[in-house]
């Protein structure tokens, strides 16, 4: 019983939190590198947009954890502190005055596009299953709707970057709004943020654990259809992802099978899903079910990279390996892989396993946003498109193939990155 009691506890504490502005990533920490000046000044604000695609049911305003059969689109407003002007956060942002922290909170949320119920319904033509052209068109109708919002950002932003956002465990759709937020916020603002909020929340402990994942699983049709739609249009240059915990299933689930099928199709997965860098943050998956159908699969074809941040502490992936009985990858180390395995992934070039020191804060669970050495590396390989290794990246290899990322990554190179910053913006096409 005791046993128990203890798993449902530290379940509670990776679960729904409210998010507050990160301190300052190491990089910033000098007073330099952040483009403040670079940005359109329609983007200089501390209350931006943040758009959504979610399959929430919804709720009054906003939405809650129960499933919809309808994928939703719109954007938010988030607002950093509720008196926090642009030249305030700007200061926060390139270094720690030691200033409160302020919370990060949602005073509107504005639905844009309801799509038909999924999936769409079908019939048999000459012995073979088509979708009801009315049904195709009404669906294409409100693709080309949303299409048009995400132009007009596009057209702001001015890089043709999405960086999307999959978030984790028991996340409330204001959690999912606000974490995104901040990482786009750090990242320089450079692409259009979209955050795919899926129907977690289901509640802390073992039972909102497993039904979470359920919930995941449910929504891995609308997330595929939703990078379809997003990698359809000509001036969407590159999609990053960041996907968090339970979050990253949902995510390599969705990918896994369009990699797949534009495969299968002839095409190159990379070129046709326009996916750049993929970020797997404290990843809750059975790393051996990734051995068999990511890696063996050549998952890592369909991006410039992917970066995997991992924690052998992880409290909460600890107990997610208790319940699972399995090894979860964000928390493996060197002996959960063979020799030849290490080898595999060294060979295969663009999947990097990034462990991380002194991951404590929140458990050691939600370090990607709140970790300065992280966010960091997270920063400089979104803002860059640098591989670890190299100058942009300065991060430095075990002799197991393990990138290690150190407390104070990466100070001690400042002066030479502050020269390479922003070089993808520059070359959009990369």
């Amino acid at each position: 019983m005791l046993r128990i009691l203890t798993i449902l506890m530290s379940l509670a504490l990776f679960g729904c939190v409210q998010i507050s502005l990160a301190p300052p990533p190491n990089l910033y920490r000098t007073g330099a590198n952040y483009p403040a000046e670079s940005l359109p000044l329609i983007l200089r604000t501390a209350e931006p947009k943040i758009f959504y695609v979610t399959d929430r049911e919804r709720n009054g305003q906003s939405y809650n954890s129960s499933r919809s059969e309808e994928m939703a689109f719109g954007y938010t407003t988030v607002k950093f502190g509720r008196d926090l002007d642009w030249p305030e956060l700007l200061e926060r942002t390139r270094a720690d005055s030691q200033k409160r922290i302020s919370t990060l909170w949602v005073p509107e949320i504005e639905e844009v596009v309801r799509f038909p119920k999924s999936p769409l319904p079908f019939i048999r033509v000459n012995d073979q299953l088509q979708t009801q052209p009315a049904a195709q068109a009404e669906f294409d109708k409100k693709t080309r709707a949303f299409q048009q919002v995400i132009q007009e950002q596009l057209d702001t932003v001015g890089t043709g970057r999405v960086l999307v956002y999959v978030h984790g465990y028991n996340n409330a759709f204001e959690d999912s709004v606000t974490a995104l937020a901040n990482l786009w916020h750090f990242a320089g603002r450079s692409a259009v943020p979209i955050a795919f909020t899926w129907p977690s929340g289901n509640g802390a402990g073992v039972l909102g654990y497993f039904r979470d994942r359920d919930a995941g699983a449910y929504s891995v049709l609308h997330t595929k259809q939703f990078f379809r739609m997003l990698a359809a249009m000509p001036d969407v240059k590159t999609i990053d992802i960041v996907a968090h915990s339970q979050g990253t299933a949902v995510a390599t689930t969705a990918l896994r099978e369009l990699v797949i099928a534009e495969r299968a199709a002839g095409r190159v997965p990379r070129d046709a899903l326009k996916t750049g860098t993929l970020i797997l943050a404290a990843p809750d998956l059975d790393a051996g079910i990734v051995k068999q159908r990511l890696i063996a699969e050549r998952f890592s074809d369909g991006f410039q990279q992917i970066n995997l941040y991992l924690n052998p502490n992880d409290i909460a992936l600890h107990f997610s390996r208790i319940l699972s009985g399995q090894t979860r990858l964000g928390a493996v180390t060197d002996d959960d892989f063979s020799a030849d395995q290490l080898e595999d992934l060294r060979l295969q070039a663009q999947v990097h396993l990034i462990q991380v020191e002194q991951a404590r804060n929140r458990a050691g669970h939600s370090y990607f946003r709140q970790n300065p050495a992280v966010l960091s590396d997270i920063v400089l390989a979104l803002r860059t498109g640098a591989q670890p290794g190299e100058a942009v990246r300065p991060l430095e290899r075990d002799k197991f193939g393990f990138w290690l990322l150190h407390s104070n990554y990466p100070l001690d190179r400042l002066p030479e990155i502050g020269i390479e910053l922003d070089a993808r913006d520059r070359d959009s096409s990369r």
